[in-house]
């Protein structure tokens, strides 16, 4: 009996045992998978962590990517643009010059076709010389007698009809003589020195290392330079200077005033170069105003609209041929002045018309026509001056017809002021060139064994050979020669042509 009860407790704690090992197992399954669980939720949570910001990385670097692109699409756009450009007016250059060569070609042509009808009518005279000469060879004393008096009698109708035109035009001579007198009185009263330009400007620099400063690191702030000012940066082994060139003048005087408060700041990098560079742009525009207004002031003319006052200044940084627009305005406008009151005309009328005439110089290719067409359109459209000063603008070239006499004094004006001797100055370069051309055009004709031109390419002297051409053919020589330098040269003034022909014999005693 005891036996048995041990055995029933001993079972009795078998299933306590196993109830508890059975306890024990659940509760640790229950953990075991508690954390299984967590370490998953951690698991899918770094996971999303992850793909977020691997997502975010590559939504940055396709940004990054996107704007690059777009970029160098709108840098393509602009190239392409610029080529566009370039081609269109490369494809007109070509056309109007092979306008201006098929012109040529028919002047050419037709010059050609005159000078064999010369030639043909050279020949006729000739042989109706030999001939007349053949028949006085034959004539008697008495025939002889009657042609002489009958030559005579033609040349003495041709002094009396001569006679009578010098007679009848003595009234006209007599009127430009007068206009001439005008003229020269109105020029004498002018010393206006010519203005010349150059396409360079040096600033001082305090010392060679501001060069480097000015370069920049692999050469970035004189790229940022260059590309805001429109201009270039030629920094040599010159001491304590810096060239800027360009050939348009105010960005060139942009980029000094730029450069100058650069220097004298001291700080250079991209970001004070945009400042500077604006700052500088807005100096010049007030330049601009300030030039424009001293104008009218120099020339005791009221006010004008505040677009034609910029216009005028303007004029300041633009040449002719070397010679200052605005200066040549202004001196226009005084001739205009001088002239008007030596022929009791309106001196202010004449003056606005004078000042006025080239302000279509400075207008962009927006404005159709020539410079003189589009500043009649422009002083049209803002509508505060007169009828007779916009048509002296636009008819001061003969492109529309004259509808006031004011038209006649700017247009003699602005000749006066652009061939008087020391107006427009000429550069070396551009005298060599028109030498060499006289020279060329003459020793190309035939018959031509040398050719010099004289006191500064106004004057062609042409020495030929006597064996190879006759005296009638050298007034026929100094024809072709002046018109093919009309054709093919353009010079201010005239250029006279003297063609030489002599023979010289000589011996030498022994």
């Amino acid at each position: 009996m005891g036996y048995v009860s041990i055995i029933g407790a001993f079972a009795a704690g078998l299933l306590l045992a196993g109830g508890a090992a059975v306890i024990i197992y659940n509760k640790l399954k229950i953990h075991t998978e508690n954390r299984l669980r967590e370490r998953s939720k951690l698991a899918e949570r770094e996971s999303k962590l992850r793909m977020e910001e691997w997502t975010q990385r590559k939504e940055l670097e396709y940004d990054v990517r996107e704007t690059d692109l777009e970029q160098e699409l709108k840098a393509r756009d602009v190239a392409i643009r610029a080529r566009e450009e370039e081609s269109v007016s490369v494809l007109s250059n070509v056309e109007k010059e092979r306008e201006i060569l098929e012109k040529r070609r028919l002047d050419l042509a037709a010059r050609d076709e005159k000078v064999e009808e010369s030639e043909d009518r050279l020949r006729t005279l000739l042989s109706d010389y030999r001939n007349q000469l053949q028949e006085i060879g034959k004539l008697t004393a008495e025939d002889a007698r009657k042609k002489l008096l009958d030559q005579v009698r033609r040349e003495c109708e041709e002094d009396e009809r001569r006679l009578r035109d010098e007679l009848l035009s003595r009234s006209e001579k007599e009127v430009e003589d007068e206009a001439r007198r005008t003229l020269v009185a109105c020029m004498q009263r002018l010393s206006t020195a010519p203005q010349e330009d150059l396409s360079a400007t040096i600033v001082a620099i305090p010392s060679d290392d501001m060069k480097g400063r000015i370069i920049g690191r692999e050469g970035r702030n004189i790229k940022s330079f260059e590309l805001m000012t429109g201009t270039s940066l030629l920094i040599d082994e010159t001491p304590d200077s810096v060239l800027i060139s360009s050939f348009d003048p105010v960005r060139r005087e942009t980029a000094r005033i730029a450069l100058e408060s650069l220097i004298k700041d001291g700080r250079i990098h991209p970001g004070s170069i945009e400042e500077a560079v604006e700052q500088a742009e807005i100096e010049v525009k007030q330049s601009v105003v300030e030039s424009g207004e001293d104008s009218l002031r120099r020339l005791r003319l009221g006010r004008m609209h505040p677009e034609i006052v910029a216009s005028l200044g303007k004029l300041r940084f633009h040449l002719s041929n070397n010679q200052n627009s605005l200066e040549h305005s202004i001196e226009v406008a005084n001739l205009c002045a001088l002239m008007a009151s030596e022929l009791g005309m309106d001196t202010q009328m004449a003056k606005r018309c004078g000042l006025l005439h080239d302000i279509g110089k400075v207008l962009d290719q927006d404005h159709e026509g020539s410079h003189a067409l589009a500043g009649s359109f422009l002083v049209k459209r803002i509508g505060e001056e007169s009828p007779e000063v916009i048509n002296a603008i636009a008819a001061h070239h003969g492109e529309v017809p004259a509808e006031s006499s004011y038209v006649a004094l700017v247009m003699i004006a602005d000749s006066v002021s652009a061939i008087r001797p020391g107006a427009r100055a000429d550069s070396l370069e551009g005298y060599l060139h028109r030498v060499r051309s006289l020279e060329d055009i003459a020793s190309s004709m035939e018959g031509v064994s040398d050719a010099f031109a004289i006191q500064a390419g106004r004057e062609i002297r042409v020495i030929v050979s006597p064996e190879s051409i006759s005296e009638a053919e050298t007034a026929l020589l100094a024809r072709k020669i002046r018109r093919r330098i009309e054709d093919e040269l353009q010079y201010p003034g005239t250029i006279k042509v003297t063609v030489i022909r002599e023979k010289r014999f000589s011996e030498t005693a022994k």
